[in-house]
């Protein structure tokens, strides 16, 4: 299992693990055009201060993470995503989180938001065994880049 920055080769498998568990894991109605980052991941991740990560297995994308840069050493956790066959095996997960958090650290961030929907309640305690404390979303800053369907939000302060 490898962890590694987002490469274009990868867009196509990057959306269809994304969408794929969107839409029939979870049966939300959203679409590949409801996310127009995922067809920008440089502009809209790399290029900002943060990063876009895929777990691979072989050269199978088994997961995703994102992380984007906002005002006052903060950052905001999004599009965290493990196929249902890796899930609790190879600790896809938490070494996606590692990296991230590992990334975070080295460039400054000191506290990471998040924002997700009840719906998605083994994620929910994935972020809560790891730091992660509910917050009303009236504690998150003001650049916080919040999607319509969050109804959850969570917050993490990073330490050394």
């Amino acid at each position: 299992m490898n962890i590694l920055s987002y490469e274009a080769r990868y867009q196509d498998q990057v959306t269809e693990l994304i969408t794929t568990i969107q839409q029939q894991e979870f049966g939300i109605p959203i679409t590949l055009n409801d996310q127009p980052d995922l067809k920008t991941i440089p502009q809209s991740y790399q290029a900002t201060g943060g990063n876009f990560w895929v777990a691979l297995d072989q050269e199978k994308v088994v997961g995703t993470i994102a992380l984007i840069r906002i005002k006052h050493d903060n950052g905001v956790l999004r599009k965290m995503f493990v196929k249902p066959a890796y899930r609790g095996k190879a600790q896809v997960g938490q070494k996606l989180l590692a990296t991230l958090e590992n990334f975070a650290r080295e460039n400054g961030i000191k506290t990471l938001y998040l924002g997700t929907i009840t719906t998605f309640a083994a994620a929910l305690k994935f972020y809560q065994k790891h730091g992660f404390v509910a917050k009303t979303l009236a504690d998150f800053p003001a650049d916080f880049p919040q999607v319509g369907v969050d109804n959850v939000f969570l917050m993490k302060k990073l330490t050394d």
